[in-house]
């Protein structure tokens, strides 16, 4: 199995699974199954997946504060996209999981010392010393104790009022109504208000209106561990099926889709809907057989398929990939992700995504699907709601020399809230050109 830490205590690690298997699942088989009929819209062109949050989850990082936040721009940035596109918005956000990270090599430097490749907060810690950098199965616990802290509060925040669409204005974050985004952002608020009005000036009785007060929001995140996927996994008492209770969704990275390893045999045998990363590099015969593999009944709203090409990249490696499953027939949703193509070492140091690169990605991710006459199904994204200087560009204009004053990430680096809303009026006007 690849990807897989090396853990130097099996007995501790076999404790900790079995644990694990015994605690109650922190999503349900039905929730999935709703989740999966919402990307069977997404399939047919009449929605648009939002897939959002945190390059990885940080045990330092579990506050209330930071988890409403982040919830707030995907609500900000689903307002823009369904009110200036028409098309409704599937919210599901890289959170309560996303914990585990591939890396391309088993060390890494930090400074002058080479040590044991930090592998996510699931794993070990990020302290840039040996003893730190010991993979530690007890940490799957404690990823499974966080993850259901954060869905409780995601559900109060998303059933409880906060993301009723007559709150549109509250959701506006300081540092985001001081700029043109958030002027931007609040011009829709108030189309929003003066729609509501109208329908309850019309006799509609929007207090019994489930969809204005609540919105659905699933969670997701790479099955990367598969420890700790199989032992969350639990049989559907009404269908008979497993589903991975670990999430509403899980996908499958650039590093894991290889046919005969054990990700791909993993997930083939849950009924959660999938998504599939496919780089530069993916030829239309692995398209197709990954298709084949994981969705070979062809249910809509099964399979995504996750482009993460690079700006420099999509324009060329994209086309054969859609142009074939779309001759197969095989009902997938096609996402851009235009964050993990385009990430590179800044002169100051840190890891880095210029905000240009992202946009002209999704640019040509549209651009592509218009001239083939196929659906761009959606944008899956890296963000925070906190203000970090971790991508450089956008409105802005963050560049070299501020990434030091805020780059908190543990890992990738995320855009930010302004440039995230940034993004979304871009691809409202994508989704719906004049």
């Amino acid at each position: 199995m690849v990807q897989q830490p090396d853990w130097p205590d099996l007995g501790a690690l076999d404790r900790s699974l079995k644990r694990l298997a015994g605690l109650p699942p922190l999503v349900f088989a039905g929730e999935a199954r709703s989740l999966t009929a919402a990307m069977a819209r997404v399939c047919e062109g009449k929605a648009f997946l939002l897939q959002a949050g945190d390059c990885a989850e940080s045990f330092d990082d579990a506050g209330a504060n930071s988890i409403r936040d982040k919830l707030k721009v995907i609500l900000q940035m689903a307002a823009v996209l369904t009110y200036s596109s028409g098309v409704p918005v599937v919210k599901v956000g890289r959170i309560a999981g996303q914990f585990a990270k591939p890396r391309s090599s088993n060390t890494e430097m930090v400074g002058d010392l080479e040590l044991p490749s930090f592998r996510g907060h699931i794993i070990n810690d990020d302290a840039p010393d040996p003893s730190s950098r010991v993979p530690d199965p007890e940490r799957m616990i404690a990823a499974y104790h966080q993850s259901a802290q954060t869905l409780n509060l995601v559900r109060a925040f998303t059933k409880g009022g906060f993301a009723d669409l007559r709150q549109v204005h509250a959701w506006n974050q300081a540092f985001v109504a001081s700029s043109t985004e958030g002027q931007r952002y609040e011009t829709i608020a108030a189309g929003i208000d003066a729609a509501l009005r109208f329908m309850s000036a019309c006799g509609i009785d929007l207090s019994t209106s489930t969809p204005i007060h609540q919105v659905d929001f699933w969670t997701s995140h790479e099955a990367l561990l598969l420890g700790y996927e199989e032992a969350l996994t639990r049989q559907d008492t009404l269908t008979g099926d497993y589903y991975d209770c670990s999430a509403h969704m899980l996908w499958i990275g650039e590093r894991t889709r290889q046919l005969d390893h054990a990700h791909v045999e993993f997930l083939r045998g849950v009924k959660n809907p999938l998504g599939c990363k496919l780089g530069p590099t993916s030829t239309p015969e692995e398209a197709l057989a990954l298709c084949e593999a994981l969705n070979p009944e062809r249910i809509p709203g099964r399979l995504s398929l996750i482009a993460r090409m690079g700006a420099g990249k999509i324009e060329t490696a994209l086309p054969p990939l859609v142009t074939a499953i779309r001759e197969s027939g095989h009902p997938v949703a096609w996402i851009c992700d235009p964050c993990h193509g385009n990430t590179f070492t800044a002169p100051s140091g840190p890891k880095t995504r210029d905000w240009d690169n992202v946009l002209t990605e999704v640019e040509h991710f549209f651009a592509i699907h218009r001239s083939l006459g196929t659906w761009p199904g959606g944008l899956h994204l890296e963000l925070t709601g906190d203000n970090v200087t971790e991508c450089l560009g956008g409105s802005d204009k963050v560049l070299d020399q501020h990434l030091a004053e805020n780059y908190t990430t543990i890992c990738d680096p995320r855009l930010n809230a302004r440039q995230s809303l940034d993004l979304a009026f871009r691809a409202a006007e994508l989704l719906h050109p004049v």
